[in-house]
């Protein structure tokens, strides 16, 4: 089993910095504005010659416990729970505060091992800077430059003397091979529609923080996870995405961004819709956005405990979707509240049904027995008064189900036919709310005009 590393220091000390040079990649949002980490996050990495999950951690802050400070200190608290091996991070250039003391005498009574990492200790006079750390009682201070790649590999060799010899190698095939590869979920929607406590919701624990406030996630959070059928899951939540026009600030330009990331990378996205507002052209852009990605789409309608007429607030919700988005006609609707919990039982299987759909082949002979019957019923019409000659059809990928449709001139069929040909696609072989993609190809006709050698 992986030790997991868990970074932790006062806001705006570069632990986001950190986390994205041991991870060598860049996963968390990082700004000069204190207190951008909200929600711990999780990535496995290789440091030290260990493989560890690394997990970057909220600022820690004295606050009360129903502020977003005190309930970003809660869940850091969750994450030190879980640690084998404490990064405690200061930041040299701006010295010791009463905060790090304070912090630094807590890990002191916690009795789990700490590496005290004095960041922001580049150029001349920054090693010396850094210790002034050693004030704190928490051994020999490791002066480094997340930002600028300075003393990381003293860092990388001070994790692999405190976790103690590396296991040794496994199979590298297994890893290749491996039959519990995640499903790569998504939970997107409008600020405040309730993602991050559904993503609690399904995992059984406060892993998100949560509140009143619009807006409280701010980077993409990936939690791995098992469901109900004991398969894998890495679910993802996200920040609210607003219309673009009201995106101004940098920093929410780059939560978008990540979203966004989250969403092309994901396999199934969870749509999350507020019930009480209903469905607005901001979620019918995200849901459009993850077809045009082709991404399986499953519509979590929360908030559903605190509707009053539900038959009219889910007609109205099928109303938009019959009129708005007909490209995933058939999308499976799952109301719920992620509050209670009520519902959200039935939100994982909905999740694998159209992941198992996504995933979905036809073969080549079944593939043209429908495609045969499809032309007989609605022959493609003629365009600029010539014919088109639709000939056969192949499947040549699923993860979205997509055909391929050969013939004369097939790049020439009008939109209108173009969606006949996916509805009955759809309807033929029971895929409602998956994407499917139509590639035409046409053949060309040595002897028509202009073509002839």
């Amino acid at each position: 089993m992986r030790p997991t590393v868990v970074i932790l220091g006062r806001p705006n000390v570069g632990k986001s910095t950190l986390f994205n040079r041991l991870a060598q990649r860049k996963i968390a949002i990082v700004d000069d504005t204190p207190g951008v980490t909200r929600d711990r996050k999780e990535v496995e990495a290789r440091i030290g010659g260990h493989d560890v999950l690394l997990v970057d951690t909220a600022g820690l802050e004295e606050a009360p416990p129903d502020t977003v400070a005190g309930r970003m200190r809660q869940s850091s608290e969750m994450a030190l729970r879980a640690a084998d091996l404490v990064l405690f991070v200061v930041d040299a250039r701006a010295g010791l505060t009463p905060s790090d003391r304070a912090f630094a005498a807590w890990l002191r009574r916690s009795s789990l091992p700490v590496l005290l990492v004095s960041n922001k200790a580049e150029g001349r006079g920054g090693a010396a800077a850094a210790m002034e750390a050693y004030e704190l009682g928490l051994g020999d201070p490791i002066a480094v430059s997340a930002e600028h790649n300075e003393g990381v590999g003293a860092l990388h060799e001070a994790v692999s003397e405190a976790l103690g010899e590396p296991p040794e190698e496994e199979d590298e095939d297994l890893a290749v091979d491996d039959p519990e590869r995640p499903l790569r979920l998504a939970i997107v929607g409008r600020p405040n529609a309730g993602k991050s406590t559904l993503l609690n919701a399904l995992i059984g624990e406060e892993r998100m923080i949560t509140g009143p406030e619009p807006g409280l996630t701010r980077d993409a959070v990936a939690v791995q996870w098992r469901d109900a059928t004991g398969g894998r899951v890495r679910l993802v939540d996200t920040a609210g995405m607003r219309k673009k026009a009201r995106i101004a600030e940098r920093l929410e330009q780059m939560s978008v961004a990540a979203t966004l990331g989250a969403l092309k990378e994901a396999e199934v996205v969870i749509l999350v819709v507020d019930a009480l507002l209903g469905m607005d052209e901001q979620d019918l852009r995200i849901a459009r956005l993850a077809e045009r990605e082709g991404r399986g789409v499953v519509i979590a309608f929360n908030k559903w405990d605190a509707v009053e007429d539900r038959a009219a607030t889910r007609n109205r919700l099928d109303d938009v979707l019959t009129a708005s988005l007909a490209q995933l006609k058939g999308i499976s609707v799952v109301p719920l509240s992620a509050k209670t919990g009520r519902g959200v039982d039935k939100l994982m299987p909905a999740v694998r049904a159209a992941y198992a759909l996504w995933n979905r082949r036809i073969g080549t002979g079944e593939l043209n027995r429908w495609f045969e019957s499809a032309l007989t019923r609605h022959p493609p019409p003629a365009v600029d008064g010539r014919r088109v000659k639709l000939r056969y059809a192949t499947m040549p990928k699923a993860r979205p189900p997509t055909i391929a449709v050969f013939g004369t001139r097939a790049e020439e069929l009008p939109e209108d036919y173009r969606r006949y040909l996916v509805n009955a696609f759809r309807e033929a072989f029971g895929m409602p709310g998956v994407p499917v993609r139509l590639q035409l190809r046409g053949t060309k006709n040595p002897y028509a005009e202009g073509e002839r050698e």
